[in-house]
Order: C-alpha cells, then sequence, then structure tokens
C-alpha cells in the first residue's frame, strides 16, 4: 500500500505523523482495484500537533496509489474540537452490488453532532457517507443512530466506547452495520449486528447539530445478532464479508478481530451460515 508518489507508507513507530492508520478495504468488482480508508490524527506527536486528515484511496491490485475520494468539508481535522473525532473517523466501507456507489461509515459522532455513545445514551448519531465511485465525490450522508455502550467501565470514568466498526452492503437499499462497544475492566467487546435501511433516510449533507434535530430521518435498523448470546469470549471484531457458498446452498458469512498489536487481544475469525 503505497502513498502518491510511490513511497511506502512509514510505521508508526517510526514516523508517528506521516503513518496511515488504516481500517477498511474494499474490492470493486467492476474497475477490478482496491479502495482503502485511513482515519487521520490529531494528536501530539513529537512535541508538535499532528493534524492529518482521513483519506479514501483508490488502487490497484499491486497497492499503488490511484487516486482519492473528496473529502467532505465536516470530515476535515481541525486542531479545534470540531469535525471527526480522533480515532472515530473511517471505520467501515462497502460498495453497493454494481460498484456504483461507495458506502462509507464514521464511527463516532462529530463533534458539532453531539457527545459521544454512552452507558444509558442512545441514539448518538454517526454518518454513512455516499460516494459516487466513479467521480469519487460525496453525494449524500446519512444519519445512523447507535445503541447505548453496552456496560459500565470499571472504574466508571474509565474509557468506553459505542461506534460503527464496520459495514456490509448485500441488498438494495440494505446493509449490515456492526457496532462494537467496549468498556474498560470488562474483558472482551459487545458485537452487535444490524440490518439496515436507508431508503426512507433524509440526506443530512447540508444538516449539523443532528443529536438535537428533529426534521431528519435517520436509517431504520434491525437487531439480527448480538453475540453476547453466544456466551463466549468476542474481541475487537471489525471486519466482515461473504464467505463461499455452503454445500447446502446457503451463504456464509465471515467476521475477524483486529487485535490492536496487543499481545492480550485475540485473533478470531468467525463463520456463520445465513438462513433465508
Amino acid at each position: 500500500m503505497l502513498q502518491p508518489g510511490g513511497r511506502p507508507f512509514p510505521s508508526v513507530k517510526t514516523d508517528a505523523v506521516n503513518a496511515a492508520d488504516p481500517e477498511s478495504l474494499r474490492y470493486n468488482l467492476i474497475k477490478e482495484n482496491l479502495v482503502w480508508s485511513s482515519e487521520g490524527d490529531r494528536a501530539i506527536r513529537d512535541g508538535k500537533m499532528n493534524i492529518r486528515d482521513p483519506f479514501i484511496y483508490e488502487m490497484d491490485l499491486s497497492g499503488n496509489f490511484l487516486d482519492s475520494f473528496y473529502l467532505p468539508r465536516l470530515l476535515k481535522m481541525t486542531v479545534k474540537e470540531s469535525g471527526p473525532r480522533v480515532n472515530g473517523v473511517f471505520e467501515g466501507m462497502s460498495f453497493d452490488a454494481g460498484a456504483k456507489y461507495l458506502y462509507v461509515s464514521v464511527e463516532e459522532p462529530l463533534y458539532e453532532d453531539g457527545p459521544r455513545a454512552d452507558v444509558g445514551y442512545k441514539a448518538a448519531p454517526v454518518r454513512i457517507i455516499k460516494f459516487d465511485a466513479y467521480t469519487r465525490k460525496p453525494v449524500a450522508q446519512y444519519a445512523y443512530l447507535l445503541d447505548a455502550v453496552a456496560y459500565p467501565a470499571k472504574p466508571a470514568d474509565a474509557f468506553r466506547v459505542n461506534g460503527i466498526s464496520e459495514i456490509y452492503w448485500i441488498n438494495k437499499n440494505q446493509m449490515l452495520v456492526m457496532e462494537r462497544s467496549y468498556s474498560t475492566g470488562r474483558p472482551g467487546c459487545t458485537i452487535k449486528l444490524f440490518l439496515a435501511d436507508i431508503s426512507l433516510a433524509t440526506d443530512v449533507s447540508t444538516l449539523t447539530g443532528l443529536h438535537q434535530r428533529k426534521d431528519y430521518k435517520p436509517i431504520t435498523k434491525k437487531l439480527l445478532l448480538n453475540m453476547d448470546d453466544l456466551v463466549r469470549y468476542i474481541d475487537n471484531v471489525e471486519g466482515i464479508t461473504f464467505g463461499p457458498i455452503l454445500a447446502n446452498g446457503n451463504r456464509s458469512l465471515i467476521l475477524i478481530a483486529d487485535n490492536n498489536f496487543q499481545k492480550d487481544e485475540k485473533n478470531q475469525v468467525f463463520l456463520f451460515e445465513v438462513i433465508p
């Protein structure tokens, strides 16, 4: 995966200022190339504030940079607490069936759209952006309302989060949305899969302050699976795709965890059968 100009991206250990933070990768069946997203940065690096916009790059199958998608103004990083939250930007991505459009999900609410999800606070609005896959320009944005953080943190003021960790287009106007909740002091994550439908959702491209507005319709969602119900340890699941057709003709669905390069987090791959 190369930078514009052909140089490799530096390691975060050697050059955190210019390193990428890849999160999602999808294959374009029509163009026969790949797109991938990076979350950007707003943090003190090497004694200086590092401001790096998130991005979506198109590359060939050898990793050579081809082009970039246009970044909506609201998604640009600033030195102030406005726009996207650090490590809460382009987390999920999926083409529609004909690869005409690319849908990209923002993990957490923009500062302008209100506070983050929390224990006891549900319906925090996050944005799913619809891009024209040919012009690479955004054509619409839709609001998706998160569940609350699943469990209290220990201690109560410690880190906790819930956001969209991945999306996956499955049908006309419908996609799978994966929510990933984590709370300090509790091992593992709560992973929920929802069937989301954008057919009646309002384009909120020109709207801000979504948490206080009543003049738009969000994406509808229906819970399909709470992986807590599997009664086993579930780590930081962040990837989803269809797998091969099973012997009985049903589709398989594959989920994969991101271990964040941590020794105490597990590499996990989950295989499910999709029952029509």
